[in-house]
This record gives C-alpha cells, structure tokens and sequence, in this order.
C-alpha cells in the first residue's frame, strides 16, 4: 500500500510540445494500476480510477455517490468546491433528488430536439464563417467562432431573448477563458446568475419557447432552482463545446491525413462518427467524475471504504487498449468510438451530448469545407494552454488561411 508521499499529484502535467497527449505518468498508471491512490490540492488522497471497465462501473454503482455534502467528496479545486456549493443541481445529487431535477428538462436535451436544432446551429456555424473571410484571412478561432458559436446555441437551448444575448454572450467569453482569475471567474459567474434571475423573473409573463420558459410553465421547481439548473447547462455546455472546436480543429490540422478525411467527406454518418472519435481522443474533461463512497466497495479487486474519494480519469480509461481497437492514443477518424466515455457514464451522464454532438457536428462537418486551406498562424509549440478549469482549452488558436 502506497504511503502519502508516494503518492503522485494529481493532475498530472502534460508533457511540453505534446499537449494533445495525457500526462506520461498517468499513462503509466493506467498501464499498471486501473485503482491507484492520488494526492489533490487539499492534501487528500483520493481512488484514482484509470482503466475503461473499472470506470463504468463506478459510474454505474450507486455506492459511489455524486452527492458533493458528503464527507469524503473530492472536488477538483477550492473554486469547484465553492461554486458546488452554492449550486446544488443534478451533477452533484442522487437519486431521487436527481432523477426528479434531470426528468423536468429531458425534453429539451432530447436527440429530436437536437435534431430540431441543426438547421438554427447550420445558420449560425455560416453566418460566422462568412464574418470571419470577411474580416480579411487570419482570425483568432477561439474568440472568433468557438466561443460565440457555443454561446448562441446555449442562447437558443435556454431561451435566452436577443436583447440579453449579447451580455450572456459576454459573461460566457470570460468564463469559457482558461486563465481567468479566480476572483474573476467568481464575479462573473455572480453576475451570470443574476441575469439568468432576470430571465426566470421575465419568463413568468413571457415564458418563450426554452428550457426556462419550459421550467416556470412546469410550476414545480423554485426560481431558484431554475437559475441553478440555467447556469449548469451555461456552465457545462458552454466551455465544453467551445474548447472541443478548438481542440478538434488543432488534432486535425496536425493530423493532415485525418484532416483531409473529415474536409473531403459530404458523408453525415462518417462525419458523426469522426465527432465520436475526437471526444474520445481529446475528452476534454480532463480532471475527472468526482465521487465518494457511500458504503465498502471493491472495484479492479481494490477495496474502498465508505467515506473515501473518488476520481474516474474518463479521459484516461477512454485510451484504454483494452475498450478501444487499434492504437488508442492515435487519432482514427474511421474508429467506432461510440462507446466512449467522455459524456461520462450512468445515471449522471451529459444531460445535453445530444445537443453537443449536432453542434460539433455542424461545426466540423462545415469550417474546413468552407475555408479548405485553414492552418495554424503560429507554431503548435507557442499556443497557450490552461489546466486551471475542469474544461481543458486553449486562451487563444491562432490561424490563417
């Protein structure tokens, strides 16, 4: 049994001129211990769980719970722990409470309201790219197409009037910055809250045909409830879909072979599968489905007790050899990677990856068809990266054409 020394920090750095790559040691971990003990920042030592199997079935065990007031919970950072805190919403509660919350949006997360969305995602993806030739050929693609891109399809899901969406727009842009300081990130996310209040407190004259329209028609959640449940689709669905476009596009262009795949191809299934197999291969994700347990259970033949934390490094298990055929750390746009878990497992899974896969499909299904000879303006070596924030990103990407 390892000692509190020996165990290694977790996260793990990644290695400089690799930062697509995991960490080396946590690929040696996952290769020899899928249950290994890991120190974080408070000094803790939570289960760090790396291998796909031993992953699905945390994510599956209602002994592990999600429950962040228990004692034992591991939160990825003291910014987490206060936010969580403070927004007690369907990530971080069991059953039933989850159930109940996770039942009253369903619909508006739902594969046919997605579907429903394509067109209005195609729309903005063009309207976008059209701004960006025109503004001469260069163009930051964070700034300048992910992030809006992702802030008015959270506009669209929520119900966001367009006389607030540029202020929600700009709340997003800091928030979805990986380098924000934390004083920063916690006054804009006040003030994000406060303007989901306002359109909660608008949407009981005018309610308006999304998710908080559809909460205060429903009468069975508090305002704010409604406001947690608003700022948790913001939240998790904003950063998310906006560092994946970056990301993606930085793995293909330097993946030229894949790159000419997914830009030559008119194909809506291969397109949908190639989105399948860059959320596998970037799992942007990267600090972990935080749990603890409950009662005793073992998983991977490892005991652990009630009351001990628990990390499953989704990230890591969706490298494992042993769930993925071929070399999993290499990108293969042609991969069956539908099983992944970078929407997490169980119960608690991504309330909104339907919604974010015709999003990222649109999105990569459309910038190199409509700008083929897209590279980066700068070399891979000089981009910025950021660890700080449970979305792994990038400040800025760059390019040119």
């Amino acid at each position: 049994m390892s000692t509190q020394l020996e165990d290694p920090f977790y996260p793990m750095d990644r290695t400089p001129g690799c930062p697509l790559d995991l960490p080396v040691k946590l690929r040696e971990i996952a290769k020899t211990a899928p249950v290994s003990r890991v120190r974080i920042w408070d000094g803790s030592r939570p289960w760090l769980i790396t291998g796909y199997a031993e992953a699905r079935q945390v994510l599956t065990d209602p002994r592990a719970s999600s429950d962040q007031r228990l004692p034992g919970y591991t939160f990825a950072a003291p910014q987490a722990k206060a936010f969580h805190t403070r927004n007690r919403s369907m990530p971080t509660v069991d059953d039933p409470e989850h159930a109940y919350l996770r039942r009253m949006v369903t619909a508006d997360f739902s594969n046919r309201k997605a579907q429903a969305l394509r067109p209005v995602f195609q729309r903005t993806m063009d309207e976008l790219v059209d701004a960006m030739l025109a503004a001469g050929n260069t163009a930051d693609l964070f700034a300048d197409l992910a992030v809006p891109m992702s802030s008015k399809a959270i506009c669209e899901v929520l119900g966001v009037h367009h006389s607030e969406g540029e202020r929600f727009a700009a709340l997003g842009r800091i928030m979805a910055v990986p380098g924000s300081p934390d004083s920063v990130h916690a006054r804009v996310v006040e003030d994000m809250r406060a303007l989901l209040g306002s359109l909660v407190q608008q949407a009981h004259t005018e309610p308006g045909d999304g998710v908080i329209g559809h909460l205060v028609r429903a009468s069975e959640l508090s305002d704010e409830e409604i406001v947690a449940t608003a700022l948790l689709v913001m939240a998790a669905g904003h950063g998310a879909t906006a560092h994946m476009t970056t990301l993606g596009t930085m793995a293909l262009l330097t993946h030229p072979d894949q790159l000419e795949l997914i830009r030559e191809s008119r194909d809506p299934v291969f397109i949908a599968n190639a989105v399948e197999e860059l959320l596998r291969y970037l799992s942007v994700a990267h600090l972990g489905r935080r749990r603890v347990a409950k009662e005793d259970l073992e998983v991977g033949g490892v005991l652990i007790r009630k009351g001990e934390g628990i990390i499953v490094a989704t990230d890591t298990a969706n490298h494992d050899p042993q769930a993925f055929d071929g070399d999993p750390d290499a990108l293969d746009l042609h991969r069956d990677a539908r099983h992944h878990l970078a929407f997490g497992f169980g119960i608690h899974q991504c309330l909104g990856q339907q919604l974010s896969r015709v999003l990222l499909q649109v999105v990569f299904g459309t910038l190199y068809r409509r700008i083929p000879t897209l590279e980066l303006a700068i070399p891979v070596d000089q981009i910025s990266y950021k660890l700080d924030l449970a979305i792994y990103g990038v400040n800025e990407l760059p390019v040119k054409w």
